[in-house]
């Protein structure tokens, strides 16, 4: 990883292992450019994130070889719990993050009416919760937690 000036480009690697662990660190902490930013709304509160799709691009780029897996799934009646772990090839060997998701599988209102829970699918959300929480032990987006 070559960066003389801010003026020239972050050359990426073009083979897995090609990259040090520190090398793939240092490259996914720095910070992500707000176009690459979503904000949704939760219980009031403004959150932003990064999208599951911005994630696999900026590995794609930077961590060539890298795989995803979910390790463990489990339901309750109400909420799926899920564990994946991503791993990344390099130069030291393959060095994996685990992390954890959940989403409510159903909900009710305060007259036991069912209601709307989360957009989209529980299962594909709480998959993209536990990818975001493993890419961040690399460093990718650490900085959207320090609040």
């Amino acid at each position: 990883m070559t960066m003389t000036t801010a003026s020239e480009k972050l050359q990426p690697p073009t083979e897995p292992r090609e990259w040090s662990l520190k090398q793939i660190e240092a490259v996914l902490s720095r910070p992500i450019p707000d176009s690459m930013l979503r904000v949704k709304e939760i219980k009031g509160n403004k959150i932003t994130y990064i999208p599951w799709y911005t994630i696999n691009r900026i590995l794609t780029k930077y961590c060539i070889g890298w795989s995803w897996e979910v390790t463990k799934m489990e339901t309750t009646q109400d909420r799926v719990f899920l564990v994946g772990r991503l791993t990344i090839p390099t130069l030291e060997g393959n060095v994996y993050r685990e992390a954890s998701g959940t989403e409510l599988l159903k909900d009710v209102d305060k007259n036991g009416k069912p209601k709307e829970i989360a957009y989209g699918n529980p299962i594909c959300n709480a998959e993209a919760q536990a990818l975001r929480r493993a890419a961040a032990k690399f460093g990718l987006g650490l900085q959207l937690y320090d609040k």
